[in-house]
């Protein structure tokens, strides 16, 4: 079935659907970008097919907003009156509850279908020239979904986004999506960004293995993206943050006491929880 598909933000995740897409030779890909000079080496690449317009907005079969969180909603605002009433219009934003609460209202108010999605899937770089056809191959989607009974709403974004590879789907609420995430990606970032600033960090060189990679890879993000989503998310980010905090204290009291027993136990604890929560 032939469809049309419009993209609004080509960084990495929007071009990333771009790509997936364009490999299925059924769909017709729109694109839009704030810098002109992006969504122009798009379609010179072949990214896109066309520019994403007010005139053809209304032919899309779906919309994916891959902005900012506040940005995402900006434009949805900005042109909620042009949006097909029998499409799909989806986001791919970091945090769920200001985005579902101000997209579903809209979508309400001007009849059309609007489901938080948020692809679990990217890579430390950024930007078009680093997006990839596979980038969700076998990546779980989160879905909050405007209703929870609608099964057939479910399906429909799944087959919608079969271009894409989605190897598993999950239905949850904005609230619990903020809050998992807050644990699951957020702190991990902010962990992780945090740790490379030891003073130590600059002389490591011939003193580290995969640890210490594996630690740090996401020290490497885009800092005004990152921002806007911790503030969205600071009430769950902040209690993740007093929780290890806390943990953290443990270990550095059992240091400074020579406490071997206690700080053996708490290692332990800390491996048997991994055990339990990977299913090993």
């Amino acid at each position: 079935m032939k469809i049309k598909v419009g993209v609004v933000g080509l960084g990495l995740i929007g071009a990333s659907f771009c790509k997936a897409y364009k490999e299925d030779k059924e769909t017709t890909v729109y694109g839009w970008n704030r810098t002109e000079s992006t969504a122009q080496m798009a379609k010179m690449q072949g990214v896109i097919d066309d520019y994403l317009t007010d005139d053809n907005l209304g032919e899309c079969d779906l919309v994916i907003l891959s902005l900012y969180p506040e940005a995402s909603i900006a434009w949805m605002e900005e042109h909620r009156k042009l949006f097909n009433k029998d499409g799909l219009v989806i986001d791919a934003c970091g945090t769920k509850r200001f985005v579902c609460e101000k997209a579903f209202k809209i979508a309400e108010e001007e009849g059309f279908t609007f489901v938080g999605c948020h692809p679990m899937a990217g890579t430390h770089f950024s930007g078009l020239s680093h997006s990839k056809a596979d980038m969700y191959n076998g990546a779980p989607m989160v879905i909050v979904p405007p209703r929870f009974d609608d099964i057939e709403l479910l399906e429909r974004v799944k087959k919608i986004l079969t271009p894409c590879g989605f190897g598993s789907y999950h239905v949850t609420h904005a609230e619990e999506h903020d809050r998992m995430i807050a644990f699951t990606s957020q702190m991990a970032h902010l962990v992780s960004n945090a740790y490379i600033k030891s003073p130590n960090a600059r002389n490591h060189s011939g003193f580290s293995a995969g640890s210490y990679k594996d630690m740090t890879r996401v020290a490497w993000l885009n800092p005004t993206m990152w921002t806007q989503l911790f503030l969205e998310n600071k009430d769950n980010l902040i209690f993740e943050i007093d929780h290890l905090q806390e943990e953290l204290s443990k270990y550095r009291e059992a240091l400074v006491n020579d406490d071997f027993d206690g700080l053996r136990d708490l290692l332990d604890e800390g491996r048997r929880i991994k055990e339990e929560v990977d299913g090993v």
